[in-house]
């Protein structure tokens, strides 16, 4: 029996899906590869900053090793993503969320200390103060839709189990 015409593209678009599926894997294990690198590199470098700095004053250096924890808190969550992306072939919002709610923290920490040593420049402060305000409110509009999202998605699950 001959295949037909429609049997025949058919089978090239399962050929190309399988294909770009294959590629897009790839993709995703090379971001894979460069956020764990970059992870481990970033930890490193903490780990050589906090040696030398060992006479700096302790707020400081808090804040110094605080500020690349927080990088690499970012990165793995990132990771994270990509191996959700990968398993399940989806983009799951929530881990983007997150990486948004701990890049607004990282700036807040940076600021907050920058804004003390503004205190006596009015203008400057007020510009800080402001930056502050308003990546704090960035903090809870992503909180709350990564609640929601969480919400929803414990929703939908109960619901498919009916």
């Amino acid at each position: 029996m001959a295949k037909s015409e429609g049997d025949g593209e058919e089978e090239r678009q399962r050929l190309a899906d399988r294909v770009l599926g294959w590629a897009e894997d790839a993709i995703y294990w090379g971001i894979a590869v460069v956020l764990l690198l970059g992870s481990v590199a970033i930890l490193v470098a903490q780990f050589a900053k906090l040696l030398h700095l060992r006479d700096t004053p302790t707020s400081t250096l808090a804040i110094e090793i605080l500020d690349g924890l927080l990088l690499i808190f970012i990165f793995v969550e990132l990771l994270y993503a990509v191996r959700v992306s990968l398993r399940s072939h989806e983009i799951v919002v929530e881990p983007f969320l997150i990486v948004g709610i701990l890049a607004a923290i990282k700036e807040i920490v940076v600021l907050s200390v920058e804004a003390a040593a503004l205190l006596n420049k009015g203008p400057e402060f007020s510009r800080a103060a402001v930056e502050i305000g308003v990546l704090g409110g960035v903090v809870l509009v992503l909180s709350l839709s990564a609640w929601v999202m969480r919400v929803r998605t414990s929703e939908s699950g109960t619901r498919d189990e009916d």
